[in-house]
């Protein structure tokens, strides 16, 4: 366990999910070990099985306190206000695709959405509407981070639905501009970059790996589960 104590590590394989990744993340005093998918839900048990298993002896010795699943709020809730209620974080649906990120879009989007409504009471002598509170809060936070969600959803779009679009996402991980580039996105929340020839390049390196990526992945597991009804992503 110890090599977690400033350690993250993300594993992506349709042996581990078909659709997301796996993560291991350290906590206070003990790691959280998880995985996600939308496509193939009921074989959940067997993706974490199989990410325990990659993560191998890195957590030899520990023992399972707890087992826990959540579903994760990808998508924009068609109607994010009704009447004087305004949704936000998971509620609104503002958790983000491919990082799976929430906890601060929960709490950026509470935030501002406290802070509009209070403006539009005037002091208590005016009740909002949906439409001000449209207007305001939702048109406001929209403005900020609608890129960053369209952004990450093509990214999960591109890079995680088969074994040869994995392998070009590592190999792309590699370059230090996408690294720069991802660290900055993270830490402001929105989408980072803008140098052309940078961006250039990295669109002629993001081909070149997915054709590597394609060309040495292992072919993809089909799933045939009469379950579930969504196609891949």
């Amino acid at each position: 366990m110890a090599y977690y104590e400033e350690m993250a590590e993300m594993y992506v394989g349709d042996d581990v999910s078909p659709d997301f990744y796996a993560w291991v993340f350290p906590k206070y005093d003990h790691v959280g070990v998880g995985t996600g998918t939308v496509v193939n839900r009921p074989a959940i048990k067997k993706y974490q099985k199989n990410t325990r298993e990659r993560v191998g002896d890195k957590i030899a010795g520990g023992k399972i306190i707890k087992v826990e699943a959540h579903p994760i709020p990808e998508h924009y809730r068609p109607r994010r206000v009704q009447g004087r209620i305004a949704l936000v974080g998971d509620a609104a649906g503002y958790v983000t695709k491919c990082s799976g990120e929430g906890i601060y879009f929960a709490a950026k989007s509470g935030r501002m959405a406290a802070e509009e409504i209070v403006k539009l009471m005037k002091g208590g002598s005016h009740l909002p509407t949906q439409a001000e509170i449209e207007n305001t809060y939702i048109k406001k936070y929209d403005g900020l981070y609608a890129p960053t969600y369209t952004v990450l959803d093509i990214l999960q779009k591109v890079f995680y639905t088969n074994n040869g679009a994995r392998e070009a996402f590592v190999e792309l991980c590699k370059s230090k501009y996408v690294q720069q580039v991802t660290f900055d996105s993270y830490l402001y929340k929105r989408v980072q970059g803008n140098n052309p020839l940078d961006d250039l390049k990295l669109l002629g390196e993001t081909f070149g790996s997915l054709i590597k990526g394609y060309s040495i992945a292992k072919p993809d597991e089909e799933i045939n589960n009469p379950v579930e009804s969504l196609k891949r992503i």
